[in-house]
């Protein structure tokens, strides 16, 4: 399959979690196929519409976030620097995760400490910016259209998107953009279903090489274990 862009996420092991996951947003990245979406009452709207903006992405956290490849390097060579990375990395966690607004949209977020999450996309982030092209002036504007700070702007042109290093937040995306009150009649109705599901402690055990293919719908391409050794004081 020919990919338009690239991009390294977290996605969840196989499990009652990520199936859960992919049902609720209707496609599944890991099997390249449409889910039936679970029946859940007490919602705003109906699920396929709730979900329509974040399908096409698949279940995930974004690490790099999509980017083509930069002239002379090849998925070949992306995979490669990415087994070498993960396995000199050791996963990072936090206590757990919780259903949370973030500006207009559903996402689940991690609670208790972020560092070692944090301190690892940034890794990640500078580690493959060698493979990403350079932003066109339409993708640029594209970004500066969404109301960007300064630091934004900044983190924009040097890593090609806004939202990395201190202005990361980890987030793992359930809804397009709701009304408040819709947002909270989702929350009252998604999180008794999805609660039991969450994992506690949350992992980050493997980073996840995905690929946009001509209808803008992303595919693992596969799932690479952090295997590097825990450090301890």
């Amino acid at each position: 399959m020919e990919f338009t862009r690239i991009a390294i996420y977290f996605t969840p092991p196989p499990g009652a979690f990520s199936e859960f996951a992919d049902a609720w947003l209707g496609w599944s990245a890991h099997r390249g196929a449409t889910i039936a979406h679970p029946q859940i009452g007490g919602l705003p709207q109906p699920v396929t519409a709730l979900t329509e903006r974040p399908r096409k992405y698949g279940f995930h956290a974004t690490l790099k976030a999509p980017f083509r490849l930069a002239e002379g390097r090849n998925l070949a060579g992306l995979s490669g620097a990415l087994r070498a990375f993960a396995g000199a990395r050791a996963p990072a966690q936090s206590a757990g995760l919780r259903v949370a607004r973030i500006g207009a949209f559903l996402a689940l977020v991690p609670e208790g400490s972020n560092a070692q999450i944090d301190a690892l996309a940034a890794e990640v982030v500078a580690a493959f910016d060698a493979f990403r092209a350079p932003l066109t002036e339409a993708d640029r504007a594209r970004r500066m259209a969404s109301g960007l700070s300064g630091d934004q702007i900044a983190l924009l042109d040097r890593w090609g998107y806004p939202y990395v290093m201190d202005q990361f937040r980890l987030h793992m995306t359930l809804t397009g953009p709701l009304p408040d009150a819709e947002g909270a009649q989702v929350v009252e109705a998604l999180a008794p279903q999805i609660a039991p599901l969450l994992p506690a402690p949350f992992v980050i055990d493997a980073l996840t090489l995905a690929g946009e293919d001509g209808s803008g719908r992303f595919h693992a391409i596969e799932r690479v274990a952090l295997s590097g050794e825990v450090k301890t004081e």
